[in-house]
């Protein structure tokens, strides 16, 4: 149960350390709003595989 809390504590750390760029670098809503559905679809699956193999 720890090691699955540390792993999300890191993956918010990472998304905390990528978002700023990422919202900078997607200044147009429409864009923007694709490419977080893109984000959020590849961070599920890894999840979604995490829960598997874990």
């Amino acid at each position: 149960m720890g090691e699955n809390i540390l792993s999300v504590i890191y993956l918010l750390l990472v998304i905390a350390l990528v978002f700023p760029g990422f919202y900078y670098a997607n200044k147009n809503k429409k864009v923007f709003l694709k490419n977080l559905i893109i984000w959020l679809g590849i961070i599920g699956i890894v999840i979604i595989f995490a829960n598997f193999l874990g």
